[in-house]
């Protein structure tokens, strides 16, 4: 069976495109970060303008809650990287530019809601954040598949549900109501951007099912989060993890098993041999990743014993 290329996948998913953009526009709801904002709490800062520094004492929340609102906002102020690594590789042009605008132009709600809820409710240091997105922002982005439609779409689509469970509960982590509601309403966002991609590799398992599989499995094997390149990300990953808002268990269960079940892809049909190995590299990789949820949970219910004690 001869491989397709990347141009023949992308024309021949083309209607898939048109089909699901035509069903994102119709369910997607407009909404505008100003209205998810406490704008009254907000008062002037130091600097030009005179105001009042920034302190610890000024937000409640805490320490976890802070480092994953930091995290997911750095996550998506790279929107320029992931913006210039679609457009590459889909195209501006037809349906697939389309999807590439109208996608980009939802995500940066994210980025500007985050930001404004930060800075008016004086959760973070100010100055500390925007030294972090510099620093981020220079350093772009790109996954280690992004020259691979396949890999590239296979990858989204677990990295969008995968941040769709981190804005959620990292919203629920700040036990508040507002910042609940702002970062449930970013979710609805990444869930529907999840549907889209998920569906065009669905579409992609029945008319490639072994260059599917094999991205598929490729993805998995070294996925990362887009914010991975976060200064000190390893160790704000650990106490994210820690606290339960986004841990090995949780990226096992409930985003790569449910995606996996919606493409039913240890029941597809017409795999080549590679495929049928990419496969099995799944089933694999899912008991991987079994073991080693079940030992962080062991490590961080003997950790929490520890505290308690």
């Amino acid at each position: 069976m001869t491989a397709l290329s990347q141009t023949a996948l992308l024309l021949e998913l083309e209607p898939v495109v048109e089909k699901n953009l035509d069903r994102h526009l119709a369910i997607a709801k407009e909404w505008f970060p100003h209205e998810y904002v406490p704008w009254s709490e907000g008062r002037t800062f130091d600097g030009p303008l005179g105001g009042e520094a920034w302190s610890e004492g000024d937000s409640t929340l805490s320490d976890v809650a802070r480092t994953a609102l930091i995290v997911n906002l750095l996550t998506e102020d790279n929107l320029p990287s992931y913006h210039h690594q679609i457009a590459t590789l889909f195209g501006r042009d037809g349906a697939w530019g389309t999807w590439v605008h109208r996608w980009t132009a939802e995500e940066g709600r994210h980025g500007t809601a985050i930001r404004d809820y930060l800075t008016v409710t004086r959760a973070v240091d100010p100055v500390a954040l925007e030294r972090a997105r510099m620093t981020h922002m220079s350093t772009g982005y790109s996954n280690a598949h992004d020259q691979e439609m396949l890999h590239s779409l296979a990858y989204v689509s677990f990295q969008e549900l995968a941040t769709r469970i981190s804005h959620r509960n990292t919203g629920r982590a700040t036990a508040d109501p507002v910042c609940e509601a702002l970062l449930a309403r970013v979710a609805a966002d990444e869930n529907l951007h999840m549907v889209f991609y998920r569906n065009l590799l669905a579409a992609a398992f029945e008319l490639a099912p072994g260059q599917a599989m094999r991205a598929v499995a490729d993805v998995l094997a070294d996925f990362q989060m887009p914010g991975s390149g976060i200064d000190g990300f390893a160790r704000k990953s650990v106490a994210i993890a820690l606290a339960g808002i986004y841990d090995l268990r949780q990226h096992r269960d409930e985003v790569v098993v449910p995606v996996l079940r919606q493409w039913d892809v240890f029941n597809v049909t017409g795999l080549d041999a590679d495929g049928e190995v990419a496969r099995d590299q799944i089933a694999a990789h899912l008991d991987d990743l079994e073991r080693a949820a079940a030992r962080f949970e062991k490590r961080r219910a003997a950790r929490a014993a520890r505290q308690t004690s």
